[in-house]
Protein backbone atom coordinates (compact mmCIF):
# COMPACT_ATOMS: atom_id res chain seq x y z
CA UNK A 1 0.00 0.00 0.00
CA UNK A 2 2.93 2.28 1.24
CA UNK A 3 4.64 1.92 -1.98
CA UNK A 4 1.25 2.38 -4.26
CA UNK A 5 0.96 5.68 -2.25
CA UNK A 6 4.51 6.50 -3.45
CA UNK A 7 4.21 5.89 -7.09
CA UNK A 8 0.33 7.78 -6.85
CA UNK A 9 2.15 10.50 -5.49
CA UNK A 10 4.95 10.52 -8.68
CA UNK A 11 2.40 9.97 -11.08
CA UNK A 12 0.84 13.14 -10.05
CA UNK A 13 4.32 14.86 -10.48
CA UNK A 14 4.88 13.25 -13.97
CA UNK A 15 1.18 14.33 -15.19
CA UNK A 16 1.46 18.06 -14.28
CA UNK A 17 4.85 18.13 -15.90
CA UNK A 18 3.38 16.50 -19.52
CA UNK A 19 0.85 18.39 -19.42
CA UNK A 20 2.37 21.90 -18.41
CA UNK A 21 4.93 20.64 -21.20
CA UNK A 22 1.72 19.84 -23.62
CA UNK A 23 0.58 22.85 -23.23
CA UNK A 24 3.29 25.31 -23.80
CA UNK A 25 4.41 23.29 -26.81
CA UNK A 26 0.64 23.94 -27.92
CA UNK A 27 1.10 27.65 -27.23
CA UNK A 28 4.68 27.49 -29.11
CA UNK A 29 2.77 26.65 -32.22
CA UNK A 30 0.30 29.18 -31.45
CA UNK A 31 2.52 32.00 -31.46
CA UNK A 32 4.91 30.85 -33.95
CA UNK A 33 1.55 30.79 -36.61
CA UNK A 34 0.58 33.74 -35.38
CA UNK A 35 3.64 35.65 -35.07
CA UNK A 36 2.75 36.45 -31.19
CA UNK A 37 4.58 35.74 -28.41
CA UNK A 38 1.80 36.72 -25.98
CA UNK A 39 0.44 33.59 -26.80
CA UNK A 40 2.83 32.03 -25.40
CA UNK A 41 3.09 33.76 -22.21
CA UNK A 42 -0.60 33.08 -22.00
CA UNK A 43 -0.20 29.26 -22.75
CA UNK A 44 2.66 29.41 -19.94
CA UNK A 45 0.27 31.24 -17.39
CA UNK A 46 -2.35 28.68 -18.53
CA UNK A 47 0.05 25.35 -17.82
CA UNK A 48 0.81 27.17 -14.14
CA UNK A 49 -2.79 27.91 -13.05
CA UNK A 50 -4.49 25.18 -14.37
CA UNK A 51 -2.14 22.64 -12.78
CA UNK A 52 -3.01 24.60 -9.27
CA UNK A 53 -6.78 25.00 -10.05
CA UNK A 54 -6.39 20.99 -10.96
CA UNK A 55 -4.61 19.84 -7.34
CA UNK A 56 -7.15 22.18 -5.33
CA UNK A 57 -10.79 21.58 -6.91
CA UNK A 58 -10.88 18.87 -9.21
CA UNK A 59 -12.85 17.39 -6.85
CA UNK A 60 -15.48 19.89 -6.85
CA UNK A 61 -15.63 19.77 -10.63
CA UNK A 62 -15.93 16.05 -10.50
CA UNK A 63 -18.95 16.34 -8.05
CA UNK A 64 -20.79 19.23 -9.59
CA UNK A 65 -20.26 17.26 -13.52
CA UNK A 66 -21.80 14.09 -11.65
CA UNK A 67 -24.95 16.46 -10.08
CA UNK A 68 -23.77 15.61 -6.78
CA UNK A 69 -25.59 16.93 -4.01
CA UNK A 70 -24.55 16.78 0.24
CA UNK A 71 -26.37 13.98 1.79
CA UNK A 72 -27.63 14.73 4.96
CA UNK A 73 -27.27 12.55 7.91
CA UNK A 74 -30.78 12.23 8.94
CA UNK A 75 -31.78 11.52 5.65
CA UNK A 76 -29.36 8.88 5.11
CA UNK A 77 -28.16 7.36 8.53
CA UNK A 78 -27.04 3.89 7.32
CA UNK A 79 -25.12 5.48 4.24
CA UNK A 80 -23.29 7.58 7.09
CA UNK A 81 -23.31 4.56 9.63
CA UNK A 82 -21.57 2.25 6.95
CA UNK A 83 -18.48 4.54 5.97
CA UNK A 84 -18.08 5.61 9.59
CA UNK A 85 -17.25 2.24 10.80
CA UNK A 86 -15.27 1.53 7.47
CA UNK A 87 -13.55 4.64 7.88
CA UNK A 88 -12.51 3.85 11.76
CA UNK A 89 -11.40 0.09 10.44
CA UNK A 90 -9.35 2.07 7.77
CA UNK A 91 -7.67 4.56 10.08
CA UNK A 92 -9.04 7.08 7.32
CA UNK A 93 -10.66 10.21 8.52
CA UNK A 94 -14.51 10.08 7.40
CA UNK A 95 -15.09 11.81 3.84
CA UNK A 96 -17.58 14.02 3.06
CA UNK A 97 -20.65 12.06 1.64
CA UNK A 98 -22.47 12.69 -1.55
CA UNK A 99 -25.87 11.52 -3.49
CA UNK A 100 -26.21 11.39 -7.00
CA UNK A 101 -30.13 11.38 -8.06
CA UNK A 102 -29.70 8.94 -10.84
CA UNK A 103 -30.91 5.23 -11.20
CA UNK A 104 -28.15 4.10 -12.19
CA UNK A 105 -26.43 1.93 -9.15
CA UNK A 106 -22.37 3.61 -9.44
CA UNK A 107 -20.37 5.45 -7.06
CA UNK A 108 -17.15 7.14 -7.27
CA UNK A 109 -14.57 8.39 -4.79
CA UNK A 110 -12.57 12.19 -5.53
CA UNK A 111 -9.99 14.64 -3.51
CA UNK A 112 -6.96 15.80 -3.29
CA UNK A 113 -5.92 13.22 -0.39
CA UNK A 114 -7.48 11.38 2.65
CA UNK A 115 -8.33 14.70 4.46
CA UNK A 116 -10.02 16.59 1.47
CA UNK A 117 -11.88 13.06 0.37
CA UNK A 118 -15.43 12.79 -1.05
CA UNK A 119 -17.59 9.37 -1.64
CA UNK A 120 -20.77 9.93 -4.24
CA UNK A 121 -23.04 7.44 -4.68
CA UNK A 122 -25.85 7.46 -6.84
CA UNK A 123 -29.67 6.26 -5.45
CA UNK A 124 -29.86 3.61 -7.08
CA UNK A 125 -27.04 1.87 -6.07
CA UNK A 126 -28.41 2.73 -2.27
CA UNK A 127 -32.00 1.19 -3.59
CA UNK A 128 -30.63 -2.49 -5.08
CA UNK A 129 -27.25 -2.96 -2.68
CA UNK A 130 -27.83 -5.52 0.38
CA UNK A 131 -26.12 -4.25 3.72
CA UNK A 132 -22.89 -6.31 2.88
CA UNK A 133 -22.82 -5.22 -0.56
CA UNK A 134 -23.14 -1.81 -0.18
CA UNK A 135 -20.44 -2.66 2.53
CA UNK A 136 -17.94 -3.84 -0.40
CA UNK A 137 -18.35 -0.67 -2.74
CA UNK A 138 -17.91 1.96 0.07
CA UNK A 139 -14.74 -0.31 0.86
CA UNK A 140 -13.65 -0.02 -2.32
CA UNK A 141 -14.21 3.92 -2.71
CA UNK A 142 -11.78 4.29 0.60
CA UNK A 143 -9.44 1.80 -0.65
CA UNK A 144 -8.97 4.50 -3.46
CA UNK A 145 -8.58 7.48 -0.91
CA UNK A 146 -6.25 5.23 1.25
CA UNK A 147 -3.94 4.49 -1.75
CA UNK A 148 -4.12 7.99 -3.41
CA UNK A 149 -5.63 6.88 -6.03
CA UNK A 150 -7.91 9.93 -5.78
CA UNK A 151 -5.15 12.17 -6.31
CA UNK A 152 -4.14 10.62 -9.53
CA UNK A 153 -7.83 10.28 -11.12
CA UNK A 154 -9.29 13.33 -9.74
CA UNK A 155 -6.26 15.53 -11.15
CA UNK A 156 -6.93 14.00 -14.32
CA UNK A 157 -10.07 15.43 -15.04
CA UNK A 158 -9.21 18.62 -15.47
CA UNK A 159 -5.89 18.12 -17.06
CA UNK A 160 -7.05 15.85 -19.81
CA UNK A 161 -10.42 18.28 -20.61
CA UNK A 162 -8.56 20.88 -20.77
CA UNK A 163 -5.66 18.94 -23.44
CA UNK A 164 -8.73 18.36 -25.43
CA UNK A 165 -10.01 21.59 -25.62
CA UNK A 166 -6.82 22.86 -26.82
CA UNK A 167 -6.20 20.69 -28.94
CA UNK A 168 -9.62 21.06 -30.61
CA UNK A 169 -8.97 25.32 -30.99
CA UNK A 170 -5.91 24.56 -32.48
CA UNK A 171 -7.35 22.51 -34.70
CA UNK A 172 -10.42 25.33 -35.86
CA UNK A 173 -7.99 27.71 -36.02
CA UNK A 174 -5.50 26.27 -38.07
CA UNK A 175 -8.62 24.96 -40.80
CA UNK A 176 -9.95 28.80 -40.48
CA UNK A 177 -6.37 30.19 -40.95
CA UNK A 178 -5.89 28.62 -44.71
CA UNK A 179 -2.47 28.12 -46.21
CA UNK A 180 -1.25 32.06 -45.44
CA UNK A 181 1.65 30.68 -43.38
CA UNK A 182 2.96 28.65 -46.31
CA UNK A 183 5.16 31.41 -47.81
CA UNK A 184 7.08 31.85 -44.42
CA UNK A 185 8.84 28.28 -44.12
CA UNK A 186 6.89 27.54 -41.37
CA UNK A 187 4.82 24.68 -42.98
CA UNK A 188 7.06 22.11 -40.80
CA UNK A 189 6.31 23.53 -37.41
CA UNK A 190 2.68 23.71 -38.62
CA UNK A 191 2.86 20.18 -39.22
CA UNK A 192 3.89 19.50 -35.41
CA UNK A 193 0.89 21.75 -34.29
CA UNK A 194 -0.98 19.73 -35.77
CA UNK A 195 -0.04 16.35 -34.81
CA UNK A 196 0.34 17.71 -31.48
CA UNK A 197 -3.67 18.51 -31.50
CA UNK A 198 -4.72 15.04 -33.60
CA UNK A 199 -2.92 13.39 -30.79
CA UNK A 200 -4.37 14.68 -27.96
CA UNK A 201 -6.99 12.41 -27.45
CA UNK A 202 -5.20 9.54 -27.59
CA UNK A 203 -3.20 11.21 -25.14
CA UNK A 204 -5.42 11.74 -23.45
CA UNK A 205 -7.45 8.45 -23.23
CA UNK A 206 -4.19 6.83 -23.01
CA UNK A 207 -3.97 8.15 -19.57
CA UNK A 208 -7.55 7.49 -18.18
CA UNK A 209 -6.22 4.08 -19.02
CA UNK A 210 -3.20 3.77 -17.39
CA UNK A 211 -4.42 5.25 -14.36
CA UNK A 212 -7.98 2.90 -14.23
CA UNK A 213 -7.56 -0.74 -14.88
CA UNK A 214 -4.51 -1.37 -12.41
CA UNK A 215 -6.28 0.49 -9.96
CA UNK A 216 -9.71 -0.92 -9.83
CA UNK A 217 -8.21 -4.69 -9.24
CA UNK A 218 -6.37 -2.96 -6.51
CA UNK A 219 -9.26 -1.28 -4.91
CA UNK A 220 -11.13 -4.81 -5.07
CA UNK A 221 -8.61 -6.65 -3.34
CA UNK A 222 -7.79 -3.70 -0.80
CA UNK A 223 -11.63 -3.56 -0.01
CA UNK A 224 -11.99 -6.77 0.55
CA UNK A 225 -9.06 -7.06 3.24
CA UNK A 226 -11.34 -4.03 4.69
CA UNK A 227 -14.50 -6.31 4.75
CA UNK A 228 -12.70 -9.20 5.58
CA UNK A 229 -15.98 -10.06 2.93
CA UNK A 230 -14.71 -10.27 -0.40
CA UNK A 231 -18.58 -12.07 -1.80
CA UNK A 232 -20.22 -8.86 -0.93
CA UNK A 233 -18.47 -6.66 -3.50
CA UNK A 234 -18.29 -9.44 -5.76
CA UNK A 235 -22.02 -9.71 -5.56
CA UNK A 236 -22.39 -5.69 -5.67
CA UNK A 237 -20.20 -5.96 -9.16
CA UNK A 238 -22.78 -8.66 -10.73
CA UNK A 239 -26.06 -6.03 -9.78
CA UNK A 240 -24.42 -3.37 -11.34
CA UNK A 241 -23.58 -5.03 -14.42
CA UNK A 242 -27.11 -5.85 -15.08
CA UNK A 243 -28.13 -2.61 -15.09
CA UNK A 244 -27.61 -1.44 -18.96
CA UNK A 245 -29.11 1.85 -18.60
CA UNK A 246 -26.32 5.03 -18.83
CA UNK A 247 -26.48 7.62 -15.69
CA UNK A 248 -28.25 10.78 -16.66
CA UNK A 249 -24.98 12.66 -16.52
CA UNK A 250 -22.58 10.65 -18.14
CA UNK A 251 -19.42 12.52 -19.03
CA UNK A 252 -16.10 10.78 -20.61
CA UNK A 253 -13.80 12.88 -18.62
CA UNK A 254 -15.08 11.59 -15.29
CA UNK A 255 -15.85 7.86 -16.43
CA UNK A 256 -12.53 6.80 -14.68
CA UNK A 257 -13.45 7.72 -11.39
CA UNK A 258 -16.58 5.41 -10.98
CA UNK A 259 -16.80 1.72 -9.94
CA UNK A 260 -18.03 0.50 -13.53
CA UNK A 261 -18.34 2.33 -16.65
CA UNK A 262 -21.28 4.55 -16.38
CA UNK A 263 -22.52 4.13 -20.08
CA UNK A 264 -24.69 1.56 -19.48
CA UNK A 265 -22.51 -1.18 -21.43
CA UNK A 266 -22.74 -4.82 -20.17
CA UNK A 267 -19.26 -6.29 -19.98
CA UNK A 268 -20.37 -9.57 -21.65
CA UNK A 269 -21.97 -8.23 -25.10
CA UNK A 270 -18.46 -5.94 -25.60
CA UNK A 271 -16.26 -6.64 -28.61
CA UNK A 272 -12.67 -7.49 -27.94
CA UNK A 273 -11.52 -4.44 -29.20
CA UNK A 274 -13.97 -1.84 -27.19
CA UNK A 275 -13.02 -4.02 -23.72
CA UNK A 276 -9.34 -3.22 -24.29
CA UNK A 277 -10.13 0.67 -24.81
CA UNK A 278 -12.18 0.74 -21.79
CA UNK A 279 -11.43 2.68 -18.94
CA UNK A 280 -12.55 -0.53 -16.24
CA UNK A 281 -11.82 -3.94 -16.47
CA UNK A 282 -14.38 -6.45 -17.37
CA UNK A 283 -16.58 -7.29 -14.38
CA UNK A 284 -16.17 -10.65 -15.04
CA UNK A 285 -12.69 -10.97 -14.11
CA UNK A 286 -12.82 -8.60 -11.09
CA UNK A 287 -15.41 -10.95 -9.90
CA UNK A 288 -13.50 -14.02 -10.59
CA UNK A 289 -10.60 -12.59 -8.88
CA UNK A 290 -12.56 -11.62 -5.72
CA UNK A 291 -13.51 -15.10 -5.37
CA UNK A 292 -10.49 -16.86 -5.51
CA UNK A 293 -9.31 -14.52 -2.44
Amino acid sequence: MYNQIDSNKRRTVYLFLFFSIFIIGVGWAFSYVYESQAILSIAVAIAVFQSWFSYYFSDSVSLAVAGAKVAPTAQFPELHRVIENLSITSGLPKPKIYVINDPAPNAFATGRNPKHASIAVTTGLLEIMEKRELEGVLAHELSHVGNYDILVMTVTVTLVGVIVLLSDIFMRSLWFRGRDDNNRGGGYLILIGIALAILAPIFAKLIQLAISRKREYLADASGSLLTRFPEGLATALEKIEKYEQPMKRVNRATAHLYINEPFGVDDRKQSWLTTIISTHPPIADRVDKLRKM
